[in-house]
């Protein structure tokens, strides 16, 4: 019998949302709003003062007392012996579950010692598998969250995965989507939040969009407010640029959103400023604050530029500083001290300019000092990219 010894050693997309339904009796609070499958009553053994459950999780699991017993007690988990519990663990490792991940998976969801997986579980994985999910795959998805085994997998796991495939249009995309966020297949507001963007205008692609880059908004019960907020700002909700501002909308707090505008508003920015570099590049949002201002003082303090150029061009905000910014303000600064550009109106233009055109205009614009700034800017790309490798060695 199989025991862990010890770890020191160790459209159909609108027919389908419409027709989307679920039965949730006893709604479990830490688990949305369908029950646990694997919760059974708590029991003890009478032959000795430690539960018998809190004992096999201590003992196999090394987990302290206090937190196996909160354990048990939380999630209810009922098991006389140690034959259920060892059939799961022996089941999970045959699928390539290490000991730290079955330890991290039994910590997040403890009940699922009590439960029979060839009934529960290894229907889970067959569908998984047969979408083209490898076993690694698999062990990653439940290991990040194994209460993804809890809902039905007719009634919740499938439907939720033909919705999420409908935008996707790949098993391959939509695996990676899952394992990334699993609570896409439980949550039953994901469908009531997708039902809500279609009807108002927004495009399938932008959905598909979100769904890969930052899938959590689905998952906001309060979606539709943010919806409104951004379609005022006018954002039109077939253009990719609605998915980026209703993320920002949805994922950055009023009070972190205030905190930003007023890191703004410190380099001569006013709240007017910063509402129109939203509407012209709401990535400026998603910005971090040291970001905004490591970016601000280069321009300002060290460059000597100014502030409002970037206001203008706020996509500068989300540029890399080491491996765009500053190589190209070299560049530029070389310029404008040798009196061959000029800061009114194109100061900005150089950085935006994706590689290749940076490259053609130092180039075609200026013939005899092109083989000089190339060198420059390479000079200066190396020292980042150096940088960056030494900090990761």
């Amino acid at each position: 019998m199989f025991k862990l010894n010890s770890w020191r050693h160790k459209t159909l997309i609108y027919y389908y949302l419409k027709g989307l339904t679920l039965q949730s009796p006893n709604p479990n609070p830490l688990f949305h709003r369908y029950p646990s499958q694997f919760s059974l009553r708590y029991c003890t053994n009478t032959s000795d003062s430690t539960p018998f459950p809190v004992s096999y999780l201590i003992r196999n699991f090394e987990f302290s007392p206090q937190f196996a017993s909160k354990l048990c007690s939380t999630y209810k988990v009922c098991f006389k012996t140690s034959q259920n519990p060892d059939l799961v663990l022996n089941f999970f490792r045959n699928y390539g579950f290490s000991d730290s991940q079955l330890r991290d998976t039994i910590q997040k969801s403890p009940g699922l010692l009590s439960c029979n997986p060839s009934k529960r579980v290894l229907p889970k994985f067959q569908f998984f598998l047969s979408k083209g999910a490898s076993k690694s795959d698999i062990v990653n998805l439940v290991s990040k969250n194994p209460k993804i085994l809890s809902p039905s997998l007719k009634n919740f796991i499938i439907p939720n995965y033909e919705l999420l495939y409908g935008f996707l249009q790949s098993d391959k995309k939509t695996i990676d989507c899952v394992i990334g966020n699993p609570i896409l297949l439980c949550d039953q507001g994901v469908s009531r939040n997708i039902t809500m963007l279609l009807e108002n205008g927004v495009a399938n692609s932008n959905i598909a969009r979100l769904l890969q880059i930052r899938s959590r908004v689905f998952l906001f019960r309060d979606l539709l407010k943010f919806v409104d907020e951004v379609k005022v700002l006018g954002f039109n909700p077939s253009k990719v640029i609605f998915s980026v501002a209703l993320t920002a909308k949805a994922t950055v707090t009023k009070t972190l959103w205030k905190e930003k505008v007023d890191a703004l508003k410190k380099w001569g920015w006013s709240d007017e400023d910063a509402v129109e570099a939203f509407r012209k590049k709401p990535y400026c949002m998603l910005t971090s604050i040291d970001k905004i201002n490591l970016v601000m003082s280069f321009w300002v303090n060290q460059m000597g530029w100014d502030a409002m150029a970037i206001a203008k061009v706020p996509y500068i905000l989300s540029l890399s500083l080491e491996k765009r910014i500053i190589p190209r303000a070299a560049v530029v600064q070389f310029l404008l001290n040798k009196g061959l550009f000029h800061k009114n109106g194109s100061l900005t233009h150089p950085f935006v300019l994706p590689e290749k055109l940076f490259r053609d205009m130092l180039k075609k614009r200026f013939k005899n000092e092109s083989s000089y700034l190339l060198n420059l800017y390479e000079e200066k790309l190396n020292h980042a990219y150096t940088a960056d490798k030494t900090c990761m060695s």
